[in-house]
C-alpha cells in the first residue's frame, strides 16, 4: 500500500467510512480503498488464525516454550492491529515504521513456530564438531539481525519520503559518496523541483546510502554462511540447500533494489522488493533455528 501511495485511503478506524469493517459494501472497494480495506480484512483473518493456532498449541503441545510462543504471537498480532489503526488516526510516520518492523518480527516468530512443530525439527541431529556448528549459528544470527535492520531502514525510507531520495544507482547523484553540504543540497533540490519531485535533506540521502552499504554487507555475510556450510557442514542437507537458495535470493533481491531505483520506485517492483526481503528474513530465522537445534539437540 505504501508503495502505491494508498496507505491512508480509508480515513477512519476501526470502521471503514463509517461502516462496520466486515460489512463495507464491495461496490465501494475501488481505487486505493480496495488496497487499504483488503489489507484490513487480511490482517483480521491473520489475527483470527493466530488465535486458533495459540489455542491449538495449548491443547496439543507438551512443550511449554512453544505454548508461550503462541501467546506471544497473539499479543504481537493484536499490537500490530492497534498500530495499524493508530497510523490511520494519528497520521504519524513513526507509527508506520514501527508497524512495518513489528510485521517482520511477527513473520520471523511464525516461521520459527512452524519449524519447531515439524517432525524434521524433532529428528535433527549431527555428529559434526559443535564448535564448527557454533560458528555457523553465529553467522546465521548476525545475518538475520542485519536483514532485520535492513528491513527497518527500508521501512523508514518508505514512510519518511514519498519519492526516492537518490535516483541513480550504483552512484548517488553521480558520485560514490554524495555531497550533502548546504550548497550541494540546494542544487539537488533545485533539480528535483524542476522534475516535480519533493525536496530531500541530508538525513534522507544518507539513509538510502546506509541501506545500500548494508545490502553489500548482507551479501558478504550470506556468502560467508554458504562457504562455511560447504566447508564444515555439507552433510546437513537442510542447511546446504538453504545456503544455496539464500545466496540466489540475495542476488535477486539486490537486483530488485537496483531496479526499484532505476524505475523510480515503481509500485510492483518496490512491493516485490519488500516481499523478497521478508523471505530473506525467513531464511535467516530458519538458518539460525536449525543451527541452534544442531548445537542443542536436547
Amino acid at each position: 500500500m505504501t508503495s502505491k501511495g494508498v496507505g491512508l485511503a480509508v480515513p477512519d478506524w476501526p470502521t471503514t467510512f463509517g461502516y462496520n469493517m466486515f460489512l463495507f459494501p464491495v461496490s465501494k472497494w475501488i481505487g486505493g480503498v480496495f488496497f487499504e480495506h483488503t489489507h484490513r480484512l487480511i490482517g483480521s483473518t491473520v489475527g483470527f488464525l493466530i488465535i486458533v493456532l495459540a489455542i491449538w498449541l495449548w491443547r496439543t503441545e507438551d512443550r511449554q516454550t512453544v505454548k508461550t510462543l503462541g501467546l506471544i504471537a497473539v499479543a504481537a498480532v493484536i499490537l500490530q492491529g492497534i498500530l495499524g489503526g493508530l497510523r490511520v488516526t494519528m497520521l504519524k510516520d513513526q507509527i508506520g515504521i514501527f508497524h512495518a518492523c513489528l510485521a517482520q518480527a511477527f513473520l520471523g516468530l511464525i516461521v520459527f513456530i512452524a519449524i519447531v512443530m515439524t517432525n524434521f525439527w524433532r529428528s535433527l541431529s549431527s555428529n559434526i564438531d559443535r564448535t564448527k556448528l557454533a560458528s555457523i549459528k553465529t553467522i546465521a544470527i548476525v545475518v538475520t539481525i542485519a536483514i532485520y535492520a535492513q528491513l527497518a531502514l527500508g521501512a523508514a525510507m518508505r514512510h519518511q519520503h514519498k519519492d526516492l531520495s537518490i535516483l541513480d544507482f550504483p552512484t548517488a547523484y553521480g558520485a560514490w559518496i554524495p555531497d550533502t553540504s548546504a550548497g550541494a543540497l540546494a542544487k539537488i533540490n533545485s533539480w528535483r523541483d524542476a522534475h516535480a519531485l519533493s525536496d530531500v535533506d541530508a538525513f534522507q540521502i544518507w539513509l538510502q546510502i546506509a541501506h545500500r552499504f548494508l545490502a553489500v554487507l548482507i551479501g558478504m555475510l550470506v556468502l560467508m554462511f554458504c562457504i562455511r556450510i560447504w566447508r564444515n557442514a555439507r552433510e546437513i542437507s537442510a542447511l546446504r540447500r538453504l545456503s544455496i537458495f539464500w545466496m540466489i535470493l540475495f542476488c535477486f533481491q539486490f537486483t530488485l533494489g537496483a531496479w526499484t531505483i532505476w524505475s523510480n520506485k515503481a509500485a510492483d517492483i518496490a512491493t516485490t522488493h519488500v516481499a523478497v526481503g521478508a523471505i530473506m528474513l525467513s531464511f535467516g530465522v530458519s538458518a539460525w533455528a536449525i543451527s541452534w537445534r544442531l548445537c542443542n539437540p536436547q
